[in-house]
């Protein structure tokens, strides 16, 4: 027997296996696992783009020298973008296209890179970097929704899921390394560049290796669901971001509050509409649901722990950028392992119960980095920093896959949008609680540490945050700066303590909710025992 969509209920029926049409049990080949190989590219490249910018922003700023509000866009537009534009980005796929789309995006996403290159003004890269997000948000939901469209058996198409899930840690690994090199002998702007030889391969190699598919029976993309998708998710960024960054404030407050009305007037519509920006009929099966806030809490705490760490490795231990981002290599290896490794777990085990083991392990990472404060050094980091990225690349690697397999193939660009767009928040999200949560213990220990005698502008910046500190480092006296790293650790070590109580919590959720989610054999489908 096999468990097969049904699409009417969006909920799973058994049927038997033979009854499968003979294409969906059809095993991938090589042009299969060649595309594979094309839209990892992308996926990389994304994650590249996020650490590369970090280290090329202190050269930046000495050349276009942008305001601090300036600066601000810099760094966020491209993630607002992404994350603004991922639902209208994976359903648009859907209805002309997912190659046509994946086409559409990398050549626009070289073509940001090149303004971005050669920006003049801090303007013009803010207005670079959004065009960066827009075009970024083509990219993850179609590689994804080709995925399912190429890799018709179930375990094949976990497996090559766990393979382009690990290709964006691994961007994000490289990017120090690979940064660092360029602006050794380059300018700031070789940093964009990087993403011109991976968009001429994708744009040469992506009609000869990957397949086109349309969802048949879809209408018109409705515009004023694009727009109320914006003014929901958008608003709900900002307040994340200017929260963790400023503190709780009437203005973002009222921007939450603006985003959550939006967010049900869009829902209200799509109910009553007939081809809907996002089917939220998706949400009532409890396999596509459950796996989401997988994803979503899952990503919370990992997005905490990608900020704390590398604040830790470069201002506590004080390691250049390069050494920081080598010492965080061994961490993205355990992602890689984990999101090769799961998929072929499921042989065994069931998906939900290797990502409870997962996050139990997770959870054993955290607690690692909060004993900072006592048992210091790069062994106890690498050690708790690989736990969090292996159990990261478990449920990249199966929540994904479970996520895009609940939801009917018409559907796959949809469900890869949605997917996308928790993690997004996930991590921004966790940037925003642990963040917030180190910065207020921080401050809290250095109120008691600064002394009167102090110049009241020195003495204002160290309690503000450990960076600030370290950036007057030279005008500090006695031990002070070690007074800052240390309040500072304390405040990480509560934050990941209590990150840890949460991991395991839903550790516990996720062995519940999705143990009757199995694979039965090998020509079988992801599903439910029972009809959810």
């Amino acid at each position: 027997m096999s468990l097969e969509c049904d699409q009417s209920s969006l909920g799973f029926r058994e049927v038997p296996a033979e009854t499968i049409p003979a294409e969906r049990r059809r095993k991938a080949g090589p042009v299969e696992w060649g595309g594979l190989a094309v839209l990892a590219l992308p996926t990389a490249l994304l994650g590249l783009d996020v650490t590369l910018l970090y280290l090329a922003m202190p050269a930046l700023a000495a050349d276009l020298q942008p305001s601090s509000s300036q600066a601000l866009w810099i760094m966020d537009a491209y993630g607002f973008m992404i994350a603004g534009f991922l639902i209208t980005m994976g359903t648009l796929g859907d209805r002309i296209g997912r190659r046509r789309l994946l086409m559409i995006g990398a050549a626009a996403f070289g073509v940001a890179s090149v303004l971005a290159a050669y920006s003049p003004t801090a303007n013009t890269l803010i207005v670079a970097r959004a065009m960066l997000g827009v075009a970024g948000a083509t990219l993850m939901p179609s590689t994804l929704a080709l995925i399912s469209n190429m890799f018709l058996v179930a375990r094949e198409r976990a497996l090559a899921i766990g393979i382009w899930a690990t290709m964006f840690a691994l961007g994000m690994a490289a990017g120090p390394l690979v940064g660092g090199m360029l602006l050794e002998h380059f300018w700031w702007g070789s940093a964009f560049l990087v993403a011109l030889p991976i968009v001429g391969i994708v744009l040469i190699a992506g009609p000869l290796l990957l397949p086109e598919y349309r969802a048949p029976g879809n209408g018109r993309l409705d515009l004023l669901s694009v727009a109320l998708s914006l003014a929901a998710i958008l608003p709900v960024i900002y307040f994340i971001k200017d929260s963790a960054e400023t503190g709780l404030s009437y203005g973002s407050a009222l921007a939450l509050a603006i985003g959550i009305a939006f967010a049900g007037i869009f829902v209200r519509r799509q109910r009553i509409l007939t081809n809907p920006l996002l089917d939220v009929r998706l949400f009532e099966n409890r396999t596509f649901s459950a796996a989401l806030s997988v994803l979503l809490f899952g990503l919370i705490g990992v997005g905490g722990a990608m900020l704390l760490v590398t604040q830790y490795l470069q201002l506590v231990m004080d390691l250049p950028a390069v050494t920081a981002g080598m010492w965080m290599g061994p961490p993205a290896l355990m992602m890689v392992a984990a999101g090769i490794g799961a998929p072929l777990l499921t042989r065994y085990v069931r998906p939900g119960f290797i990502m409870a083991a997962a996050l139990a392990l997770s959870a054993v990472g955290y607690l690692f980095l909060s004993l900072l404060p006592w048992i210091s050094g790069l062994a106890l980091v690498t050690a708790g920093y690989g736990l969090v990225y292996l159990g990261l690349g478990t449920i990249a690697a199966l929540g994904t896959d479970l996520v895009v397999s609940s939801a009917p193939p018409e559907k796959a660009g949809s469900a890869s949008a949605m997917s996308e767009t928790v993690q997004e928040l996930g991590i921004a999200v966790g940037v925003a609680i642990l963040g917030s949560l180190t910065t207020a213990i921080y401050r809290r220990l250095m109120l008691e540490r600064v002394t009167a005698d102090l110049p009241e502008d020195i003495s204002s910046t160290v309690e503000d945050s450990l960076w600030a500190a370290s950036s007057v480092a030279d005008r500090l006296p006695g031990d002070l700066l070690g007074s800052a790293k240390y309040a500072f650790t304390v405040g990480m070590s509560a934050s990941t303590m209590l990150t840890a109580l949460g991991i395991s919590t839903l550790a516990i959720l996720c062995a519940v909710t999705l143990r009757n989610v199995r694979i039965a054999a090998e020509d079988q489908e992801f599903g439910d025992d029972e009809k959810r």
